[in-house]
């Protein structure tokens, strides 16, 4: 066989298997993004076009939709509680996750293992199940129905998976460069701030986006802990409108709505994608 059928035999290989693996690929991404760009568009449409052509272009681009979510259905507000628990949620995981998750990666004391143990075991117990608890404790203190409150349930809630992803980046830190610092007199606050988290993070990057974004598109929690529509989170808001919807026809609104609650998600993914890969790649490969 002749060097050049060869080459084309491997040529048409190769291409055969890069479209094998991308078109499923391709088909997959666009089974997600159809309806994406289907409700962005429908957000654009008064309920007269919805109705006559749901598939179609609008023929004026209206931000009514997006005035009416804004002013009749208090969508503004609720988009700043969602930003207040979403902010304070991920800084006061931080706060707590980041030297726990030292404390039992570098400091050895009986049971440490124990205490690990039970954090990461706590990863597989189902939320719901401590709803109701949380229910009552939070009635107990006078917290239910307010967002500080919930922040607080979000924050404990992602203790595991921070601490469990924090842990397995702080491992690869080596411990030289702590047994230095403490020669030189600085103590274990100072090491924890000054050369552990420096170099943790893309693991303190990668669960804070993570986290963030599911604060963000929390519902169920926030559906038992709030009552009072002032202290709706966008997900409570979006169901609010959807109910309302179906007997207003607000659907252009319901889909406006929606829109600014996907928004920041899609920026805050967009700007922090490379950091998310290669954090969860580098967490992967330490763990």
């Amino acid at each position: 066989m002749s060097r050049k059928g060869t080459v084309k035999r491997q040529t048409t290989g190769h291409i055969m298997s890069r479209v094998g693996i991308r078109l499923p690929l391709i088909l997959w991404s666009l089974a997600v993004l159809y309806p994406i760009i289907w409700m962005i568009i429908g957000s654009f449409k008064s309920n007269a076009e919805i109705y006559a052509n749901p598939w179609g272009i609008p023929e004026s681009f209206n931000f009514q939709n997006f005035i009416d979510a804004w002013q009749n259905y208090n969508i503004g507000v609720s988009l700043f509680n969602s930003l207040i628990v979403t902010v304070l949620g991920s800084l006061l995981t931080l706060v707590l996750a980041v030297p726990t998750a030292y404390a039992l990666e570098r400091m050895v004391f009986r049971g440490s293992t124990l205490l690990f143990n039970l954090y990461i075991s706590a990863m597989m117990i189902p939320m719901v199940l401590g709803w109701i608890p949380l229910f009552f404790l939070l009635m107990n203190f006078n917290m239910l129905d307010n967002i500080y409150g919930l922040t607080v349930v979000y924050a404990v809630s992602q203790l595991p998976f921070s601490i469990f992803v924090l842990t397995t980046f702080m491992s690869s830190i080596p411990k030289e460069l702590e047994e230095s610092a403490a020669i030189d007199g600085m103590s274990p606050y100072g090491v924890l701030l000054k050369i552990i988290t420096p170099l943790a993070t893309s693991g303190i990057i990668t669960v804070t986006i993570m986290n963030a974004i599911q604060f963000w598109n929390e519902y169920f929690m926030a559906l038992i802990f709030l009552q009072s529509r002032e202290n709706y989170t966008l997900g409570l808001a979006i169901d609010f409108i959807s109910n309302e919807a179906e007997y207003t026809n607000a659907w252009g609104t319901l889909f406006a709505s929606l829109t600014i609650a996907m928004i920041p998600v899609i920026i805050l993914y967009a700007i922090f994608q490379r950091r998310i890969s290669k954090g969860m790649t580098e967490g992967a490969i330490k763990g």
